[in-house]
């Protein structure tokens, strides 16, 4: 245990319930925790994490769920350490990732944003697109200035300025895949608020993209992604050791049955919410909702019915990881270089995704085997995810072959379903964010995937925001 560790809370110190124990959950709870709250986290399943899953397959380590930590945002990495997991920290392998489209596994351009790219020349180089493909691209300077109002759906945004091969070929694959999404239908502004902000500015997608860009270069030298030995799975259970240290209660197989205000509470006990979760209630001065839209909608449906509305709009996709354990030396024979490689949707392939996990992790497999997985599953695409494991892995294992020449059997599989996994950053996304805040009862805060973004460094800055709400007024902010 590091000695970052939140001190434990004086007695009359306030009472904050998080319902939710993923990592938004657990960030929030070690927060309130540092801040002087006594804190109590339930949450409905027997094990906290989220999507975050540390698990094994044939006997080795492996993340079951998200497995990277983007290193530019600092939230993530300085958790980690926080909790003790400084030295587990490992830096993504060099090597590009690729594109396997019109026929054949291309590299990924450099010098793009969410596919969208700056660097004509570089783009050029990786053959992602067809020679019309690209001309069409070099043909936005003669387009009016780009007016995206107050939002646009990225993809159809894109097609419309570059030419729908680079929605379909590089912004499908890329932030489609982090969403699991339709790119056609997500929010530039909510997905990629960095890109939305330099094109209002810059008046082209090709110089918003180079706008984005000139910044990273500036700070290049440092790894973009981060892992954890044995996997970002570690990370939940590191954090709720933390938070129990502190002296924090972390309650499994507690589904809340009802949020109520607690105004019947008289004189020194008096408190603003009774939380009921397995037929016991709580009273806390605040509480801090970090669920899924659905849960949310649930359990806000008489408190606060609009906000509830709200959450009833929000879209889910689902997907699944398939993780094979491989013999390693004709994997590595076989593999080409790199670390994985991106499917756009439009070549028609059930993968959307590999990686290739011991090439991009130094610390994933050992000598004899080497881990490899695939992701499937989009937004609407239920047909998919209702095949069963056994043709999950046939038809992963078809796709690797048809890319990679991979002609190595696993001696193990693994099928990870993640249903309603991946909220839709859909236009107005932002809105509706903005919307359901401004509708929260007082005393009430919300984190997780559903608001500053899907990645993790993003949920715990979102669980830190909403901790740090309650602190300051506990009973009467909203976050």
């Amino acid at each position: 245990m590091s000695s970052a560790q939140p001190a434990a809370p004086s007695g009359s110190a306030p009472r904050v319930v998080v319902i939710g124990g993923g990592i938004a959950g657990l960030a929030a709870a070690h927060r309130l925790l540092a801040g002087g709250a006594r804190v109590t986290l339930l949450e409905a399943g027997t094990r906290l994490g989220g999507k975050l899953h540390a698990g094994e397959l044939a006997g080795l380590p492996a993340d079951l769920g998200a497995e990277a930590l983007l290193a530019r945002r600092p939230e993530a990495v300085a958790l980690a350490r926080a909790v003790g997991l400084g030295e587990a920290l490992r830096p993504a392998a060099a090597g590009g990732a690729a594109v396997w489209t019109r026929g054949r596994l291309r590299p990924l351009p450099g010098g793009q944003v969410m596919g969208v790219p700056g660097d004509l020349e570089r783009l050029a180089a990786a053959e992602v697109l067809s020679p019309e493909g690209l001309a069409r691209v070099g043909r936005e300077a003669e387009l009016p200035p780009a007016e995206p109002g107050e939002d646009v759906a990225m993809g159809a945004f894109v097609a419309e300025r570059l030419g729908a091969e680079v929605t379909d070929r590089l912004v499908e694959p890329l932030l489609g895949g982090v969403y699991a999404g339709d790119a056609y239908r997500l929010s530039m502004r909510a997905a990629v608020p960095a890109l939305f902000a330099a094109l209002r500015a810059e008046g082209t997608l090709l110089g918003a993209a180079r706008a984005v860009q000139a910044p990273a270069a500036g700070a290049a030298g440092g790894p973009v992604f981060m892992g954890i030995e044995g996997g970002v799975g570690r990370l939940p259970a590191a954090v709720a050791d933390a938070v129990r240290a502190a002296g924090g209660e972390i309650v499994l197989g507690a589904e809340v049955a009802s949020l109520e205000p607690a105004e019947d509470v008289p004189g020194p006990a008096a408190a603003r919410w009774r939380v009921v979760a397995g037929g016991r209630a709580r009273l806390a001065d605040a509480v801090v909702l970090a669920v899924p839209a659905p849960a949310a909608a649930r359990l806000l449906r008489g408190l606060a019915p609009r906000a509830a509305a709200e959450f009833d709009a929000v879209r889910y996709a689902s997907m699944a990881l398939v993780t094979l354990a491989l013999p390693r030396r004709e994997a590595e024979a076989q593999l080409p270089a790199g670390t994985g490689f991106l499917v756009p949707p439009v070549d028609g392939r059930t993968i959307k995704a590999s990686t290739f996990s011991s090439a991009k992790w130094r610390w994933a497999g050992d000598d004899d085997l080497f881990l490899l997985r695939t992701s499937v599953g989009r937004v609407d695409d239920d047909k998919t995810l209702e095949r069963d494991d056994a043709d999950l892995v046939a038809a992963s294992l078809d796709d690797l072959r048809a890319a990679t020449g991979l002609a190595a059997r696993p001696v193990a599989s693994r099928v990870s379903r993640w249903p309603g996994a991946l909220p839709q950053y859909e236009v107005g996304h932002d809105a509706r964010v903005a919307r359901i805040r401004g509708t929260l009862p007082a005393g009430l805060a919300v984190c997780g995937a559903l608001y500053e973004g899907v990645g993790v460094p993003a949920c715990i800055a979102g669980a830190h925001r909403a901790a740090d709400a309650l602190l300051e007024r506990p009973g009467t902010m909203t976050a």
